[in-house]
């Protein structure tokens, strides 16, 4: 297959410090070009990662013929601007999450990739690692029973005013940055749709973001999820997969560190201080790459993405029912 020649719009530290090293060492594909707003950047940061073209403005890289395939890692809000740009020049685009500011907001792409017959999808490398895979089997088999829970945390902490994440205008804020990973992989696991959800939200007196937020979501069945986000509390990450006969823990659900092995711990409950847990290891690899060669191929007429612009879609009316939901104190319908 030849290469997919790929142009990165900005220098966000996601794509030079995990994207970018993570794909020049993938299968399938090449990155060509980076362009950032500082020509001066753009070219530091090509020289750095051995990248050959840099360009001073996203429209000159946009402009560039031989690109077929962009990756967005802008702030939240130039995802969606940003990402029509490139649809209108004839590029293909894996933009990060979330997608956008809201679902409205992100059916505008959804016509867009249907005019210009562009594929364009939503950056949750974490269904791509094969720890998630693994834990999907384990649900779909049977192997913990009926499986009725989900429940993750998921918290950091940053307080720099500076950083885009704590910037409420341009769509900071916790929810937006890690809480809709939970609600991916809830989605993912469980195969359906929630229909409903409440939320609690503290912001920031000063930011004005969402520094705190706690969600439940209903699915059919009476399967729910469970999570708390935070931006300004001690770094914590955990999913568990709770099931009528046993449950499940990905002991690195989010940040699994490339090039090494995961976890997934299997315990029925039978003794309650974890001696009867079983530890399966997921060999190493590392998911921004298996997300770009799964991209690239697709993109060459290989197997279509399994999770389209319509699956973004769906993330985002969740997202926006949290937020009506916090809002409001009430249940939220999806």
């Amino acid at each position: 297959m030849k290469p997919v020649r790929w142009g990165v719009i900005s220098t966000a530290d996601i794509g030079v410090k995990k994207v970018i090293p993570a794909m020049l060492r993938g299968k399938g594909m090449e990155i060509a070009a980076i362009a950032s707003r500082d020509l001066g950047r753009a070219q530091e940061a090509a020289q750095k990662l051995g990248i050959p073209q840099a360009y001073g403005s996203y429209e000159a890289l946009l402009a560039d013929p031989s690109i077929e395939a962009v990756y967005n890692p802008l702030p939240n809000h130039l995802h969606v601007p940003v990402t029509l740009q490139a649809l209108a020049a004839g590029k293909h685009v894996l933009c990060e999450k979330p997608i956008a500011l809201d679902a409205p907001e992100a059916n505008q792409l959804t016509r867009a990739a249907a005019k210009t017959n562009k594929l364009v999808a939503e950056a949750f490398m974490v269904r791509f690692h094969p720890q998630w895979q693994r834990a999907r089997e384990l649900v779909r088999s049977g192997t913990l029973g009926e499986v009725r829970l989900v429940s993750s945390v998921f918290t950091y902490f940053l307080d720099d005013p500076t950083n885009v994440r704590n910037q409420a205008e341009i769509g900071g804020g916790g929810l937006y940055d890690i809480g809709c990973y939970p609600i991916v992989i809830a989605r993912y696991l469980f195969g359906a749709e929630p229909f409903r959800v409440t939320a609690a939200m503290d912001r920031d007196p000063t930011f004005k973001t969402d520094r705190l937020t706690s969600a439940i979501a209903e699915f059919p069945g009476g399967r729910h999820l469970v999570f708390g986000c935070a931006t300004q509390l001690v770094p914590r990450q955990h999913v568990q997969i709770l099931g009528t006969k046993a449950r499940a823990e990905v002991m690195i659900p989010f940040n699994a560190p490339p090039g090494q092995t995961t976890i997934i711990r299997i315990d029925d409950g039978s003794d309650l201080s974890g001696a009867n847990i079983k530890t399966e290891t997921i060999p190493a690899c590392d998911q921004y790459t298996l997300q770009g060669e799964v991209f690239s191929a697709a993109i060459r007429g290989g197997p279509p993405l399994e999770f389209n612009l319509q699956d973004a879609v769906c993330n985002m009316r969740v997202i926006d029912a949290m937020f009506r939901a916090a809002a409001g104190g009430t249940w939220q319908t999806v």
